[in-house]
């Protein structure tokens, strides 16, 4: 969706990964993908990146910072797969996998959609083609590979982040 101050979904994007250098220190960034939204709807195609983070920052706090960032964007979260502004997720902390599966009540690593989106799959295959998810032990080709081709997505641009 288009922010009130940074303008189309790329601009804003840019304003995020920002705001998140100032969180965690950003060693890898993928391209700007651009895909329709999972599940199926009558939203906007999204616009989505993957970014691998070094941070001593333990995951719950990670997580609450990450939300925060969301909060100054104004995401608001009412319901699950809203149309929304920003989403920034912790999909993965090293290789944890936490027992806890509500997200009210903290972080549930691995995100436990990650394995069924191509538009997450397919920047992490970019950036970490080592990857393996901590539970299935696959890398994120070979999940891409399993997924059904009703998630289209392009890459729509590859910024400098590094500035």
């Amino acid at each position: 969706m288009p922010h009130p101050d940074h303008g189309d979904p790329l601009n804003t994007l840019t304003e995020v990964v920002r705001r998140l250098r100032k969180i965690a220190d950003i060693s890898r960034q993928s391209s700007w993908y651009r895909s329709a939204p999972v599940p199926a709807s009558d939203q906007p195609w999204f616009v989505n990146a993957v970014l691998s983070v070094e941070t001593e920052l333990p995951a719950p706090e990670l997580l609450n910072l990450l939300h925060g960032v969301e909060r100054e964007f104004g995401r608001i979260r009412r319901q699950k797969w809203e149309p929304r502004v920003l989403d920034v997720d912790l999909l993965t902390y090293r290789d944890l996998v936490t027992v806890n599966q509500d997200q009210r009540a903290g972080p549930v690593l691995p995100h436990p959609y990650m394995h069924e989106r191509a538009f997450v799959l397919a920047p992490i295959a970019e950036i970490a083609p080592e990857w393996r998810h901590p539970v299935s032990k696959l890398q994120a080709t070979e999940l891409l590979e399993m997924l059904s081709s009703d998630q289209p997505f392009d890459i729509v641009g590859v910024d400098d982040f590094s500035a």
